[in-house]
């Protein structure tokens, strides 16, 4: 996977945690999502994605 790949996992990430912190109807969908992203993200790289955002702010 591409740096600019993982990138937009990232910002599709950061996009989702926003609206589940938000009171929306599809919160479970969303949730579900998220854990794919981080599967994935772990799946190409090794490290959570949790603690990578943690390290880059």
């Amino acid at each position: 996977m591409k740096n600019s790949e993982l990138k937009k996992l990232i910002s599709q990430y950061k996009e989702l945690e926003e609206k589940k912190g938000k009171k929306y109807a599809n919160n479970f969908k969303i949730s579900e999502t998220l854990k794919i992203i981080e599967h994935r993200y772990f799946h190409e790289t090794g490290r959570k994605l949790k603690s990578d955002l943690r390290e880059l702010i």
